[in-house]
Parts: C-alpha cells; structure tokens; sequence
C-alpha cells in the first residue's frame, strides 16, 4: 500500500492518518490519433500525481492523491466516436462535492493536476473559493510545467511528439507502431489574433484535423520521453511540496501567542504536525520549522491551533 494513495489505503490506516493537501487527476477520454490510447490523459495524470507525490512524502509532505476523474471537457469532438465531454458545469458540481468533504474534514488545500488542454479550472476555483473561504485550491497544468523545445523539434498540442514519447516511455503496450499513426497535420485559424494567442474559438475537431491528432509523433524516441517525465516530475513534486507548505493565512503576519502579539515576517515556514485527535473543522495544528526573525519568541513552541475566525495562531 502506498499511503499517500487513496484508493490503496484502507480505514485501519486513513482513521488515525492525518492530510494535509489533496491532489485531484484530471484526464479525459478521447481519442489520440490512431496510435494511442483513449485513456492517454488518464493515465498521464495518474501516473505523474502519485509520482510527484511519492516524491513529495518522502520529503515530508503529508498528502493523499484521490482517484482521478476520467472526463473532460470534449465540445469541440463531439463528433469523434466515444469521446466522451463532460461539460464545464458538470466538473464544477464534481469538484464542488469534493471540496465540501475536503473542507468539512479540515483538509483545506487541494491541487488539481490536470492533463487535458480542454479543461480549465479557473472560473471554478473563483467561484468555489468563495463558498469555502477556508480552502486554498490551484490547479496544475503538467503539460505546461517544461519548455518543450528543450526535448523535441516539434510542438506537441494533441498527441504529438511529446506525448508519444511519454506513453512509449509509461505504457509502450499501449501504442501501436508508428507506421500506424497519422501524420498529426491541422489546420490553423485564419484570425490573426488566434493565431497569435490574444484571441480564442474552439476548434471543430474533425475540421483541423483527419487522425484527431495535432503534433507529429514520427520523432518518437523513448529516451524522450523518460528525461521529459523526470523533467516534469521534479517540477510537479516541487509545487506539491511548497503548496503543502503553504499557509493559507501567510497575508496576515500579526500571531497571538500566549495572548501576546508578535510579527512573523510573511517568508515564515511551516509545516504539518501530525496529530492523534480530531481537531475542529475551523482549526489545523502547525508546526514551525523556522522563523526568519531572531525577535519572533516562537521557536521552542511545536504544537499551534490556527483559529481562522480569530485570525490568529494559539498555542493548545
């Protein structure tokens, strides 16, 4: 059992185990040209999430990686056989399910790792972040995470090079030969201001391109695609650990200590103490590691209870 996996892990374990972030997959099932898998986006956000946390954990971080999500948003390719679109809404009502119980059992930062260029989070997080004021909520987009002209002579946007390289590298018995896959050819906007970024339209799948790829695949080499994803996964396993870290309440650096206010310079760092007791749904114990201010009379305190309606740290 890997104990930062959730579905490996068992009520024996996760009753008295203590989180303090979640990491939410995001793929999507659609098609990868004709050479690749359904589940591509899948199995890349599965798989880097419990890397990266593995990572992560053996670092110190003290998170869970629940199951991924297997949909994405696919209105563009309605048209393509057993693509299957889940539509904006439909992801905001999933991800406001999850992040009730995250924050009703005061886990309070979740990371979506997202894997599908259709799917985007940010009105969702806005909006979400509202009703739960007391989660801290980003989402990570690992296909963005490297600079792809560093690996590979062609620009990956949809089954290309770049993946093609990574799946022969995770699942080669996934991928058929690449005598099998087109070309990756599409067809551009003819909008200036789409082409160059400051303008947007969805594309019609099956309109830009004949083998639902965009990215030439041909350079494939599998070599590629292991440097890509120890790349990646260094990049991702860093934001995980510095987001567990992060204290959503580092805005504020007034702290009451003992009923005395002191300033902690805002670069304090924190991190998780696991506890045995169950904490109250407007509290998580911290411990400090280390405060950048010699006048800051905390350092020998290990256990706080962050009050979020009082705004202030109190030692239990």
């Amino acid at each position: 059992m890997r104990p930062y996996i959730l579905s490996e892990s068992n009520w024996k374990y996760i009753k008295d185990a203590n989180f303090d972030a979640a990491v939410l997959p995001w793929g999507a099932c659609e098609a990868h040209n004709y050479h690749m898998p359904y589940g591509t986006d899948i199995l890349e956000s599965e798989y880097i999430s419990a890397e990266a946390a593995r990572l992560a954990w053996e670092r110190g971080a003290k998170l869970t990686v629940l199951p991924p999500i297997p949909f994405g948003v696919n209105t563009g390719q309605f048209d393509v056989k057993l693509d299957i679109n889940m539509n904006p809404s439909t992801q905001l009502m999933i991800l406001r399910d999850v992040i009730e119980v995250l924050d009703r059992q005061g886990i309070y930062k979740l990371i979506i790792l997202n894997s599908h260029g259709g799917n985007d989070f940010r009105t969702m997080i806005r909006e979400l972040g509202l009703k739960f004021p007391r989660m801290f909520l980003t989402s990570c987009n690992w296909f963005q995470s490297i600079d792809q002209k560093q690996f590979f002579e062609n620009k990956d946007d949809h089954a290309g090079e770049m993946e093609t390289s990574l799946m022969m590298y995770l699942r080669p018995d996934l991928v058929l030969p690449l005598s099998e896959a087109g070309d990756g050819a599409a067809k551009k906007f003819r909008i200036t201001g789409i082409r160059e970024g400051w303008a947007w339209a969805e594309r019609k799948w099956m309109q830009v391109t004949k083998d639902t790829g965009v990215g030439d695949p041909r350079k494939l080499r599998r070599k590629k695609g292991r440097s890509i994803l120890r790349r990646l996964l260094r990049r991702c396993r860093f934001i995980l650990k510095r987001f567990v870290r992060h204290l959503s309440l580092n805005y504020m650096n007034k702290y009451s200590v003992f009923g005395v206010q002191y300033s902690v310079p805002p670069n304090t760092e924190y991190r998780t103490l696991n506890t045995e007791y169950r904490l109250p749904s407007n509290a998580i114990i911290l411990s400090m590691i280390r405060a950048s201010s010699p006048k800051t009379p905390v350092s020998p305190i290990k256990e706080y209870r962050v009050d979020r309606s009082a705004g202030a740290i109190l030692v239990r």
